[in-house]
């Protein structure tokens, strides 16, 4: 098969869709039919989509599972499988990352809730992007992005987020790290992992041997010019109790001596996923953890 090579920009309708619906896959894991035609082809059609994973699933490349639904409408996720994988292990647009095919339609099942609400948070990125005249593409969104914080533990962001902001000739670049919540976890696991980021803002990675390099700073510094802001995206549960969870968020920055430390250097927030998706992501919708009126994520 021919082989496969997207640049790191957003999709171009000249570049071949499938290509693009296999790079997609690779990138998020797991995409409804509806997701991928606003990640790829917001202003194309259903049925174009459609066709493209039909014909990618004849030939061994993809495969989905049949999301529950009351309305039995009969969404299909679709996801890669070991065979798309293989195909797409090179791809310049996933930097290095190896793709995660998923084996079977019931490992499938165990991630896609989760999953599809990361991708509905991207989306809302992208649209807000696109409205505004700033980037932000399929490929500026990486999943389940795995840190040391030191003593053989790791943090694992569910999504790093990139974002230029274009002002006339100004161009300003923003990195989140995003958490999506689901209400499936209690609210003191979910502020938990505030300390964790806490400790990734501190942690220094030891060398090898007794010499110590003067002034190696921070280990996040490998990977980012400055430390990303921490963004929850919540959802799954009633507005009060979504109000509830962000208030632990806050009484986590005002109690916990190293995320009060945290705070003083990166911006918190925290917003409901339907709100994102209702009013756009540079809405006044995010609220600071450090205190403070609701604002703009890139205001926080």
């Amino acid at each position: 098969m021919t082989s496969l090579a997207l640049s790191t920009r957003a999709p171009s309708p000249a570049e071949p869709l499938r290509h693009q619906v296999l790079a997609g896959l690779a990138q998020h894991r797991i995409a409804t039919t509806s997701q991928l035609r606003r990640m790829l082809r917001p202003d194309g059609t259903r049925q174009l989509l459609s066709r493209v994973l039909t014909k990618l699933r004849s030939d061994g490349f993809v495969d989905c599972t049949v999301l529950p639904d009351a309305n039995r409408t009969r969404t299909k996720a679709w996801y890669l499988t070991q065979e798309g994988a293989r195909l797409t292990r090179d791809l310049p647009v996933l930097r290095g990352r190896p793709p995660y095919p998923i084996t079977s339609d019931t490992a499938a099942s165990l991630k896609t809730s989760h999953t599809l609400a990361v991708v509905r948070a991207h989306l809302a990125f992208a649209a807000d992007a696109r409205r505004l005249g700033h980037e932000h593409g399929p490929w500026d969104w990486t999943p389940e992005v795995s840190h040391s914080i030191g003593e053989g533990e790791r943090i694992v962001a569910d999504a790093v987020l990139y974002y230029t902001v274009v002002e006339s000739e100004h161009r300003r670049k923003l990195r989140a790290f995003v958490e999506v919540d689901r209400t499936t976890m209690s609210s003191e696991r979910l502020a938990v992992k505030l300390i964790e980021y806490a400790r990734l803002f501190q942690y220094e990675a030891q060398p090898v041997g007794r010499r110590r390099p003067a002034a190696a700073g921070p280990a996040w510094l490998r990977w980012y010019p400055v430390f990303p802001r921490v963004l929850f995206v919540l959802t799954g549960a009633s507005r009060a109790r979504l109000d509830h969870r962000m208030s632990d968020l806050q009484a986590m920055v005002a109690q916990h001596p190293l995320v009060a430390a945290l705070a003083r250097e990166v911006r918190l927030g925290a917003a409901v996923l339907e709100d994102i998706e209702q009013h756009g992501p540079a809405q006044a919708v995010w609220v600071p953890l450090a205190g403070g009126k609701p604002r703009p994520w890139t205001e926080l």
